[in-house]
């Protein structure tokens, strides 16, 4: 195991918590969030925030509008 440090957990944070990083660079911020109470809190956060985001953005416009807005494209065609 690298102990990747804060700063490096800290600006990776974000491809981390979106699986982006490389495994080798996951599994670096992996075991230093697991001893860092810090970083993991940071990453608590960013998770909860991500999460929320992504409940937020799942809502649907009513049905009505839907139709509305499709009607006038499709008048505009």
């Amino acid at each position: 195991m690298t102990d990747c440090g804060c700063d490096k957990a800290k600006a990776e944070l974000e491809e981390f918590l979106h699986r982006e990083l490389s495994d080798d660079d996951f599994k670096d911020v992996s075991e230093h969030l697991a001893g860092c109470v810090e970083c993991e809190t940071e990453a608590a956060v960013g998770l909860t925030l991500m999460q929320r985001v992504r409940s937020a953005c799942q809502e649907k416009a009513p049905e009505e509008l839907r139709e509305s807005i499709l009607a006038r494209l499709n008048a505009h065609v």
